[in-house]
């Protein structure tokens, strides 16, 4: 199942030399695990409900195995001080949902778990 590692950054109004390394040997880091950006370092074009400062990264792995690998690899664990040095963040790896994925089929399961027999 497709996973992703997500990430909400804040970086500084001037970016330092180490965020450029940072972005030149990113993705020598993610191609042993089968890691693709889906976005790169996208200010939210709208933000409809709430509030969502920074900018967004999304990158896709074939499996959550692969993004754990990937975020734990020596290779990477290097690169992470170039960027946390001059931006603060969140990151996550979540599971993505499987082929035929029904929410509704969500909906039933959680409302049969809740006692709630409409």
């Amino acid at each position: 199942m497709t996973a992703y590692a997500i990430g909400n950054l804040h970086p500084k109004p001037v970016l330092d030399e180490e965020v450029f390394t940072y972005m030149e040997r990113i993705q020598g880091t993610l191609d042993p695990f089968g890691g693709r950006f889906l976005v790169h370092g996208a200010p939210a074009r709208e933000v409809p409900e709430g509030d969502w400062p920074g900018a967004v990264v999304i990158i896709g792995f074939p499996s959550y195995e692969n993004a754990r690998a990937w975020y734990d690899s020596a290779a990477y664990q290097a690169l992470i001080p170039l960027r946390t040095r001059h931006m603060a963040g969140d990151i996550l790896l979540i599971d993505g949902v499987a082929d035929g994925y029904d929410p509704a089929a969500t909906a039933a399961a959680m409302r049969a778990a809740s006692g709630d027999p409409a």
